[in-house]
C-alpha cells in the first residue's frame, strides 16, 4: 500500500494537536506523544517509542537549522552530549535486541523507564524558571574539566533514557544544562539541546528501525498534522499565562507517568 494512502485521520489530528501544544508551550513532543500513541491508540510501546523518535528527529532538524542561522547554539556543549550520548544510545539498542526485542520484558521496561521519565519531567516543567533562577544565585565555580566530564555524563545518562523511553532529552536535559552552564543565555541552553536531541534522536529512532519497532504510515500521519500544528502553536505563543501552561502540563504528565506505570 503506498505510504500516502495509509495516512490515518485520527493520527494527523494526534499530531496536530500535539504539534500545537509543542509549538505554543515548548515541552518535548515525546513527553505528550508517546503517551497518547500508547494509552488512547493502544500502539505497542517500542512501536510508539521508535517512531516518536524518528518523528522527534525529524522536526527538530528544522529547528537546529533555525537555532544554527540564529548563531545561538554552543557547539562544544553539543559535542560533550554526544560524546556521552551516542554511545550510550548504541549500547543500549544492542541490548534491546540481546534481550529479544520485541518481547514482553523488553515492553515492560519501556513502559516502566517511560513512566520514571514522564514523572522526573513534570517537575522539571513546572519549576524551570525557579531552577534557573537558582542556579544563577548559588551557581558554585566548576573547573571547566569538571564541567566537561558532568556534561558528558549527562549526555550518557539522557541516551540510554530517551532510546528507552523517548523522553527525556527536553526538560530533564534543559533542567541539568541549566546548572552545567548558569552562565549561558536560556536561548544558548534551548540550542544546544535541540541540536543535541537531532543526532540522539535519529540514532535511537534508526537503532528501533533495525530492530523492527517502526510504523512507517504511522510516523507519516503524525508528520501530516505536526507540521502545521507546530506553525499554528508559534503563532499562539502567549495566548495562555506561562504559569498556567506549566501547571497543565505538569499536572498532565504526572497523571500520565502513573498510568504508563
Amino acid at each position: 500500500m503506498p505510504l500516502l494512502e495509509s495516512i490515518n485521520l485520527l493520527y494527523v489530528l494526534s499530531g496536530l494537536g500535539v504539534g500545537f501544544l509543542v509549538g505554543m508551550t515548548g515541552v518535548g513532543g515525546g513527553s505528550l506523544m508517546t503517551p497518547l500513541l500508547i494509552l488512547l491508540f493502544k500502539v505497542h510501546p517500542q512501536s510508539a517509542v521508535g517512531t516518536d523518535l524518528l518523528y522527534a528527529a525529524l522536526t527538530k532538524t528544522v529547528g537546529t537549522l533555525v537555532h544554527g542561522r540564529k548563531q545561538s547554539v554552543e557547539w562544544h556543549v553539543v559535542g560533550r552530549l554526544a560524546l556521552g550520548s551516542i554511545p550510550a544510545t548504541l549500547l543500549t539498542i544492542a541490548a534491546l535486541h540481546w534481550a529479544g526485542s520485541p518481547s514482553p520484558a523488553v515492553t515492560h521496561v519501556i513502559s516502566v523507564a517511560l513512566g520514571i521519565a514522564l514523572l522526573i519531567t513534570a517537575p522539571s516543567v513546572l519549576f524551570r524558571h525557579k531552577l534557573q533562577d537558582l542556579s544563577r544565585r548559588k551557581a558554585v565555580p566548576i573547573a571547566p574539566a569538571t564541567t566537561a566530564r558532568l556534561t558528558t555524563l549527562l549526555g550518557a545518562v539522557l541516551g540510554v533514557m530517551v532510546t528507552l523511553s523517548s523522553v527525556g532529552a527536553g526538560a530533564i536535559g534543559m533542567a541539568a544544562l541549566i546548572f552545567l552552564y548558569p552562565g549561558l543565555e536560556i536561548r544558548r541552553l534551548v540550542g544546544c539541546d535541540i541540536a543535541h536531541a537531532v543526532p540522539l534522536t535519529a540514532i535511537a529512532g534508526m537503532g528501533h528501525w533495525w530492530i523492527g519497532d517502526i510504523d512507517m504510515p504511522l510516523l507519516a500521519s503524525l508528520l501530516c498534522g505536526s507540521v502545521p500544528g507546530i506553525i499554528l502553536g508559534s503563532l499562539c505563543i502567549g495566548l495562555i499565562p506561562d504559569r498556567a501552561q506549566r501547571i497543565i502540563l505538569a499536572a498532565i504528565l504526572l497523571t500520565v507517568g502513573l498510568k504508563v506505570i
